[in-house]
């Protein structure tokens, strides 16, 4: 006991040191501006004026629950055992596999009045009916927030398997779990950012990354790497990657068993794939006009001088599809035409529908944003990171936090949870043009966007492409994916909506044999008709991609060895931009 409090002490020392640290970012991207809530309660008492009936009924049902709860939990206390009823009733909550939550009177009262007071709240937004259709989305989102926020399971006196470790372990789980906070507090420069997964156990071009290459290319935006062929034979035509710059491109090639790079050597073609810059504050005033030049057109012809190749094919993840959408675009006004065929990887080029985003491309936070880059020069990671994280904040945030803080866990040796810690800042002015020209004016699928010289439309695109999309995706859904690619006038468009999500179901090598993909050539309907007519697949839709991309990368030619006299090995891959760290 006394050794620990000697550990408590020195552990708040370096607690107060490391918050003193802290360069908090732009309060108003904290929560929402006052007026949502107060909208929201004057709409609620509207309705309480006009129908109290209404309100007393709620009101005399919640009473009602809340006393039952309670009679519950005194007759259990006496009893010592919940009744056939109330097992019925168990939680099916995974946050609520403890068996305490149902058999332990405390718990089960706690556990059982949280739920009710969940569902008040969420009925009483429901109810609100006269807010604008956005601001009733973003009431329901910041609302479901809090109620997260205060589930039981995120205190330590309302918590039993955090009490039941701290007793077992005399305390020391508490002590580890203070020791956990505090490192992750210095590690982020006094932000609470919970660290997912071990980072002692990975090293980048060791036991991840490892797919052999070499940097041929490097400028301020990007490093280009040639992977070594894995055949006798390649096709003619190479293939670029051009991955997201939120992340890091290495969730493309996490482990061989895993690796869309490697796999992709193995079947044939001359790869090549970007690594943006880590940006920092000299990068404030970068914008997409920089990506495109100095990163898909330098690419294109770096690419097409170490090839020999007249034409080269494409693939954006993300992010970076949109933009290669905007490349594509360009090129056509400039009456140039490098690309042979692209490929999208769950790429917004329609925003007309913000989906779960909704809440943080509104003004307010937009302006924040603004507010935030002006002082700061760039968005850094861990904000984005955390936009990300809160939209499925019980898996990314809660769940984490109680491993390693109440626990006292070590975060688990998890390599794609590695990956996912490991983000990106973004330019300032870039990241105000993606949200306001792109996200809230909507320029591109719409009037235009003016970028270049030139103004850039979707409609513009007209090269053979095929869109592959994810079922569950909640970063870009699929049926907004589909909205913008019924925009293309391509004559030579597939479509492929794989299953699960953003990552696992693009990262789906056959061999798992885990997710199946839906696939239709018919673009006369919405995305609910296509969906209706479409084909199930059983496994990954990489050998369909193969086997589209073939037809579309020319003849059979000797391998080709990375670089050539004019592009020297620079480093081995993956590279030095990607080992580069985020800015806090």
């Amino acid at each position: 006991m006394s050794a620990n409090l000697a550990r408590v002490e020195a552990l708040s020392q370096r607690l107060v040191a490391a918050l003193s640290s802290r360069n908090p970012p732009n309060s108003t991207l904290n929560a929402p501006g006052r007026d949502l809530f107060a909208k929201a309660a004057a709409s609620y008492w509207s309705e309480a004026i006009e129908n109290p009936s209404k309100l007393y009924e709620n009101q005399i049902a919640y009473w009602g629950e809340s006393v039952r709860h309670f009679m519950d939990a005194q007759r259990q206390m006496l009893t010592g055992a919940p009744t056939p009823a109330e097992e019925e009733t168990a939680p099916r909550d995974k946050r609520f596999a403890n068996p305490l939550w149902a058999t332990n009177p405390y718990f089960r009262y706690v556990r059982e009045q949280y739920e009710l007071n969940a569902q008040a709240v969420a009925k009483a937004v429901a109810e609100v009916d006269d807010l604008d259709p956005v601001e009733k989305k973003r009431l329901e989102y910041f609302s479901r927030q809090i109620i997260d926020m205060m589930a039981p399971t995120n205190f330590l006196g309302t918590n039993p398997d955090a009490l039941e470790r701290a007793v077992a372990t005399e305390g020391e789980s508490l002590v580890k779990g203070l020791e956990n906070l505090v490192a992750d507090l210095e590690a982020n420069d006094g932000e609470m950012v919970v660290r997912l997964a071990d980072e002692s156990a990975f090293a980048l071009g060791e036991n991840i990354a490892t797919t052999p290459g070499k940097v041929v290319y490097r400028n301020d935006m990007m490093e280009l790497i040639q992977y070594a062929p894995a055949t006798d034979k390649v096709h003619e035509i190479p293939l670029i990657i051009f991955p997201p710059w939120i992340n890091k491109f290495y969730i493309l090639d996490l482990k061989e068993k895993n690796s869309l790079i490697k796999w992709i050597t193995e079947q044939g073609f001359t790869l090549f794939v970007v690594s943006w810059v880590n940006p920092d504050v000299s990068h404030a005033d970068i914008g997409l006009e920089e990506y495109i030049e100095d990163g898909y057109l330098a690419a294109i012809r770096e690419v097409r001088s170490i090839t020999d190749a007249a034409k080269v094919n494409v693939v954006g993840y993300c992010i970076a599809g949109t933009t290669l959408a905007l490349t594509l675009s360009l090129l056509k006004a400039r009456g140039e035409a490098p690309i042979n065929a692209v490929t999208f990887f769950t790429a917004l080029t329609d925003f007309d529908n913000q989906g779960e985003f909704t809440p943080f491309l509104q003004d307010d936070f937009v302006d924040g944003i603004e507010a935030e880059v002006e002082a700061q020069g760039i968005l850094r990671s861990f904000i984005l990171g955390r936009t990300m994280s809160f939209l499925r904040s019980n898996d990314l945030i809660y769940t984490p936090a109680i491993r390693s803080y109440m626990l006292g866990e070590a975060p688990p040796a998890f390599d794609l949870l590695y990956w996912n810690g490991d983000g990106s800042n973004l330019p300032g002015r870039m990241t105000l043009q993606y949200l306001r020209e792109l996200c809230q004016k909507n320029a591109f699928a719409g009037e235009g966007f003016e970028l270049l010289g030139h103004k850039l439309k979707l409609s513009d695109i007209d090269v053979p492409l095929m869109a592959v999309t994810c079922e569950t995706d909640h970063i870009a859904p699929w049926k907004d994916c589909f909205r913008g690619m019924l925009q293309v006038p391509s004559k030579d468009r597939t479509f492929i909506v794989s299953q699960s999500g953003h990552i696992a179901g693009i990262v789906n090598p056959p061999s798992k044999k885990k997710y199946g993909h839906y696939t239709n050539g018919d673009w006369s309907g919405d995305a609910e008709s296509w969906m209706e007519a479409a084909t199930f697949s059983e496994g990954s839709w990489w050998p369909r991609w193969k086997d589209w991309l073939q037809e579309r990368s020319g003849d059979q030619i000797a391998a080709r060895e990375p670089g050539d006299s004019d592009h020297p090995a620079l480093d081995d891959a993956p590279g030095t931009y990607v080992r580069r760290r985020a800015t806090r």
